[in-house]
Formats: C-alpha cells, structure tokens, sequence
C-alpha cells in the first residue's frame, strides 16, 4: 500500500478523498492556491503545500509546481480528483517519469478516451453500441454536410476535445450547417485548442445514462449498475438518481455488458464511467468515457454499499477486484449546491458564507468544503456542496429530499438551493418521465 498520497484538487473532493485515506491509515498532502488557504482540505490533511497563485494554471494545472509538491512531501502517489489534471495524458505521464504513482488511468489510457473521435471508434471496435456518424474527424466542411445528408438530420457538431457542452452544436438542416459548423470551431478552439469537430446523428429527447466500472491491473473490469443525469442545464448536471427510472434489469444487464466491453477494449485500471445515451425505445448509443472519478459517484456509493475512492487506491496500489457487479439495494439522489443565482441565469456568486446550516437525519449525507465564515473565491468551478439522500423508493427519495433542501441554510450568497425545492415539487419530474431537454422549458421566473 502507499505511504503517502498527495491529493491534487480542492473543495468537496480533496476532502472526500483525505477522509477514505484516513480510514485507510495512509498519511496525506493537500495541495492549495494562496485563494485555497482557508480550505477545509488544508486542516484535516496531515501536511498541506501552496503550489502557487489563485488562477488555475498558475497552481491546480502546474504540472510541475504539483511534482514538486509530491517530491518534497516524499509523497509516492498522486490522487487527481476530477477535474483540473484528471483527465490530463502529459500528467499522468510525468507521474511515471517521477515514479509517482497515479491513482487513475495511464496516458494511454486516457488518449483513447480523452479525444472523442478516437473513444467512438474504439467502442464500435468493441461491440458497444455507437451513435451513427463520422468515424472520425471530419476533414471540411463539404465532408460533414455530405455525411449529415446521409446520416439524416438533425446532427450534433461536437469537439473532439470537448466537455461541458463547449464546441457542440445542434443542426437541423443544411441551410444551418456553415454557421453551426464555424461557431463550433471558434469555440472548441478557444476551449481546448483544439478545432477537431466530429459529427453524429441527433438523438432527439434521449435520456442521459451512465455505468460506473472499475478495473484492475489484471484485467479484470466489473460494473456498479448505473447513473441517471438527464436533469442538466447546457449540458451541466444537476441532479443524478441511481437507479434510473427507465432502466430495468435487462437494460441494465445489456448496458453494463457494454461498458465492461469498452474497459476491457483498453485494458482500464481504476474508476471510470461509461456515458451513454438511451432513446425513447430503450436503444442506447455510446456517448463519452471518463476516465476518473465522477462528482455523482456518491450516489452509486449508497446504493451499493462501495467506497469508491477506497477501490481506486486498491486496485492502483496492485490488489484484485472482486470481478463482480453490484446492483442497486436502494435508491439514491443527488442535488449539486452551486454558489449562483438561478433566477438570474444561474449566474456565479461568490463572497462570504455569513450563515450555514447543513441538513441531517436518516439517509441524508452531505459532501462539501465550505462552513460558516468561508469566503467562496470567483476563480474556480462554482459548486459548493452536493447534497445525497438515500431511501427505499424513489418516491421516498423525492420526500426526503425536499425535507433536506428545507433544512439547508446558506446566508451571505445565492444558491441553487431554491431551484432545486421547485424541481421537487415538479410534476413532470415526481413521475420520472424527463428527458435531457426538461428543463428547456422549465420555469425560472420565480427564482
């Protein structure tokens, strides 16, 4: 096992993962920007270091400033998070270089999945069931009008190096071809860099599905059920449930047959998630992989009775998994506590927390780095707390949740608090019967 693992993240998830490694007795290092210095993660690691300025680049992304960190700290493994460099090849590559050991996929690994382009066809290789469309890049515009011709639109537009929704764009037919296609372009290159746009079939109202696997050093990959997140805004998750109104023990197996396929195709160690979409018929297509942790996993985590984090550190300190799949026992949901104002576009909030007061009782679990006299900095992502109630029903689930939401007090910002009690009382959403695009035409006004 490890003697010291250095976590590189902030916020709810570098404190997520200290907690595990204490419970594992393995000593540990936070990592914090002069913006951090007040940060939970800091007070209950056994050592923290500043690896530099507020701005990202200059401290979470320093690839360097973080090695450094490692070094001095005789820290011999790496925790990412999710975010910032978990998903970065040159990271995890330089890990190697320094025999540092990443506690996530190789960069092998991750270029497979990383360019969506290149995770598609690797899939389809697999026997996973892909969206039609381009089998790889397209090379001009001419091309993708031809091909969007022959799939049928609508298409989507997306940037093989994308995420969050950035370089995507819906075409429904060719007269919006040359302007979806220049605005996707122009911003998946100031985005990632990269101007790589690959084409699909639009699959219309789908629902957004993901299969949690693991997978060890001996190829071994086994699956944790799934993930419902089709409640998103441009393409943001809001709220996740485990297990999935619409999927049932045989889509379920079928789905889970898939995702182990596609982590066995490229031999995957550690925790990653397999991103699908479902359609209206229960066909469903091959979206994304990512490969690391995911900020809902804590609802896989209730309903199976499996810490996450725990089997990530295993299986990279060389253990086995079990080899088998887990089902869900109970059911799970999750409301993402962001500091932003919804009725106002869900614009960003930052500033001081004057007043705090988390929810508890039965079923209730609460992850996050903030308390009472925490100043929230405008640098980084704007979620604050994830807020995981767990019942016997999903109806239940429903109850309680809104009973917590009740009982969650955040003074000195906005949040998304109230946006998330509306959505409880939702008709539409009390009945499961939601798609992707829900809250397209959901109500703010009143927010």
């Amino acid at each position: 096992m490890f003697k010291k693992i250095l976590v590189a993240n902030r916020g709810e998830i570098a404190l997520r993962i200290i907690r595990t490694c204490r419970e594992m007795g393995i000593p540990t290092v936070a990592v914090y920007s002069t913006a951090d210095r007040d940060s939970l993660h800091i007070r209950f690691a056994d050592e923290a270091v500043c690896i530099g300025p507020a701005p990202s680049s200059m401290s979470y992304l320093s690839i360097p400033n973080i090695i450094a960190a490692a070094e001095i700290t005789n820290a011999d493994a790496i925790h990412p998070g999710y975010g910032f460099l978990a998903e970065n090849a040159e990271f995890s590559r330089v890990c190697e270089e320094n025999n540092i050991k990443l506690i996530g996929p190789s960069p092998e690994m991750i270029n497979k999945m990383g360019d969506k382009a290149t995770a598609k066809e690797t899939m389809k290789k697999a026997g996973v069931p892909t969206v039609p469309g381009s089998g790889g890049l397209l090379e001009s515009i001419e091309e993708g009008k031809r091909l969007a011709k022959k799939v049928g639109y609508p298409i989507i537009l997306k940037a093989t190096a994308g995420g969050g929704g950035k370089g995507m764009r819906v075409v429904n037919s060719e007269d919006e071809f040359k302007a979806a296609w220049d605005a996707a372009k122009m911003e998946s290159g100031a985005a990632f860099g990269n101007e790589g746009l690959y084409l699909e079939k639009f699959v219309l109202d789908p629902r957004h599905v993901e299969i949690q696997i693991i997978g060890d050093q001996y190829g071994n990959v086994c699956h944790l059920s799934e993930r419902d997140c089709s409640i998103q805004r441009r393409h943001q998750k809001l709220v996740e449930e485990t297990p999935s109104p619409v999927v049932n023990k045989a889509l379920r197996d079928k789905m889970g047959e898939a995702a182990i396929k596609g982590g066995e195709a490229i031999k995957y160690e550690g925790a990653g998630t397999v991103e699908f979409l479902v359609d209206k018929n229960g066909d469903f297509y091959f979206m994304e992989m990512n490969t690391r942790i995911q900020v809902e996993h804590p609802i896989t985590e209730q309903v199976t009775n499996f810490d996450l984090i725990k089997e990530q550190i295993k299986v990279a300190a060389g253990e086995k998994i079990s080899g088998k799949n887990y089902y869900p026992q109970l059911f799970s949901m999750e409301c993402r506590i962001n500091a932003e104002d919804p009725g106002k576009d869900f614009r960003p909030s930052p500033g001081k927390i004057t007043s705090l007061n988390f929810p508890g009782g039965q079923g209730v679990r609460i992850d996050s780095h903030v308390y009472a006299g925490y100043t929230i900095p405008p640098n980084y992502d704007s979620m604050i707390a994830k807020l995981i109630v767990t019942a016997q029903s999903r109806e239940e689930c429903v109850v309680r949740m809104s009973r917590a939401l009740d009982e969650f007090i955040i003074e000195g910002v906005k949040t998304t608090i109230p946006f998330h009690k509306k959505l409880m009382q939702d008709k539409t959403f009390n009945s499961g019967n939601y798609t992707t695009k829900f809250l397209e035409t959901f109500d703010f006004s009143d927010l």
